[in-house]
């Protein structure tokens, strides 16, 4: 009886010692597929995935779905901040912070950041209510500035120094409230810091917020590594606050708000994490410069045991043939004579298409282009066939005069089409006179079209 008793008691800690992460979507998802990551750094880590159980209730006087999903946690479960991604043809996620309790929130999917709201969580809901607070009399403050910028004759000097004690008081008793709990380096970090006097015009105003603004965070705070949190005013700080319409200056300003940001950051894994980041956002922008600049004063200067030699290899190849790269060079045999694609100057254009005898497309497609182009002075091809044999090839030719034909043995494995990043034929890129790549165009359609624009 007695160990019976004991098993009982075991089975029953046990079970307590089980943390439950309960959710619910406000409308239906056409997936029912939930995972859930911890985040470190800029990276997430899954940790487990489940299904979402969907149901129709009648809300507001319609008929609405929900989807409600939960998981599981023991209680070895680390502290951290958590993201649960709950659609497989987009990114979309929501992140909350776990620290040894049960969470449970509803959100709507297609906004979660704003519409989430947590039921149970001490944690979530503690700093959730601050940033409401505290967002609340920032605006205040803010527009107190405002008005005194469009309307400096205006005394709101009193106005203003009320508004700040109100917000800094605010401040001090949220750091206090929440001294033991997780989030405490989050309250800290998310005071912005504001003048203690109103700023007479915006550039005033401007300076002082970027001089402060990293201020508040401490970059080596594990918590904060560990969270979305860093690379979020990392991302404001350098592409929002640090804006021009001017091209030359948004480039100087990049370059300027990199420099600080990296002045912050000692963790040598997080710095590396947080230039793979910026690479990858500046990838979107096809901003080729501001990556170049990363690599060479940044990444490059990373322990070599830190390096990724495989994001690194993979982005080089990709960048390798990005518009506005001059286009890899190479050489080839025409006609008994050597040519060198960087030294080509009988065209203003040209069109270099990637394009092989065993491609149903290409051999539609090619023999059009070739038609297309006949009246085109100012353009020249350089067709580069990908070929396991020349057989084909040397008869295909043929039928394709003036034009620069390239034969490349090794099909996929050929260097010429590996250094293009070539994966499928036809692949056409068009070049200025100096080899510069100025487009990518995939359909012939869309070739065509940049054809007649030049």
């Amino acid at each position: 009886m007695k160990k019976i008793i004991l098993l009982i008691l075991f089975i029953s800690s046990f079970a307590q010692a089980q943390f439950s992460i309960n959710g619910t979507l406000t409308h239906g998802l056409d997936t029912d597929w939930v995972v859930l990551y911890r985040i470190e750094g800029s990276k997430q880590k899954f940790v487990q995935n489940t299904t979402m159980t969907k149901d129709t209730l009648f809300i507001e006087g319609k008929m609405q779905t929900i989807g409600t999903f939960n998981f599981e946690l023991p209680a070895t479960a680390q502290a951290s901040s958590y993201r649960i991604s709950y659609r497989t043809r987009e990114t979309s996620f929501v992140d909350f912070i776990f620290n040894k309790e049960n969470v449970s929130f509803t959100f709507h999917p297609d906004y979660p950041e704003q519409s989430i709201l947590f039921s149970e969580s001490k944690e979530n809901t503690t700093y959730k209510n601050y940033l409401k607070d505290i967002f609340a009399q920032q605006q205040k403050l803010d527009s107190l500035q405002v008005t005194a910028i469009r309307n400096p004759k205006l005394d709101l000097k009193k106005s203003y120094k009320a508004a700040l004690l109100k917000i800094n008081s605010a401040q001090q008793a949220y750091l206090e409230s929440t001294q033991k709990l997780y989030i405490y380096p989050f309250v800290k970090a998310s005071f912005r810091v504001n003048p203690p006097e109103l700023k007479t015009n915006v550039k005033e105003y401007m300076s002082a917020i970027l001089d402060t603004f990293f201020e508040p965070i401490d970059f080596s705070n594990q918590a904060l590594v560990n969270s979305s949190f860093l690379l979020d005013r990392v991302t404001d700080y350098i592409f929002y606050l640090n804006y021009s319409e001017d091209a030359t200056t948004q480039q100087i300003l990049y370059k300027s708000a990199v420099e600080t940001v990296f002045t912050k950051i000692e963790n040598a894994i997080f710095k590396k994490n947080v230039i793979e980041f910026l690479i990858e956002k500046f990838e979107e922008n096809n901003n080729l410069r501001m990556i170049d600049f990363l690599f060479e004063n940044y990444y490059d200067a990373l322990p070599t045991s830190l390096q990724n030699a495989k994001f690194k290899s993979e982005k080089v190849k990709l960048l390798a043939t990005a518009i506005g790269r001059i286009a890899p060079d190479f050489s080839w045999k025409e006609h008994g004579k050597d040519f060198q694609l960087s030294n080509l100057n009988d065209a203003k254009n040209y069109v270099l298409v990637f394009w092989s005898t065993e491609c149903s497309h290409c051999l539609k497609e090619i023999p059009e282009l070739h038609a297309f182009l006949q009246d085109k002075k100012n353009l020249k091809v350089i067709a580069f066939a990908m070929e396991t044999t020349d057989l084909a090839w040397s008869s295909m030719k043929a039928s394709l005069p003036n034009w620069h034909h390239v034969l490349g043995l090794n099909k996929w494995r050929n260097t010429v089409a590996r250094s293009y990043n070539i994966n499928a034929t036809p692949n056409y890129f068009i070049l200025d006179a100096d080899k510069r790549i100025i487009a990518k165009p995939i359909p012939l359609e869309e070739l065509k079209y940049l054809m007649e624009k030049l």
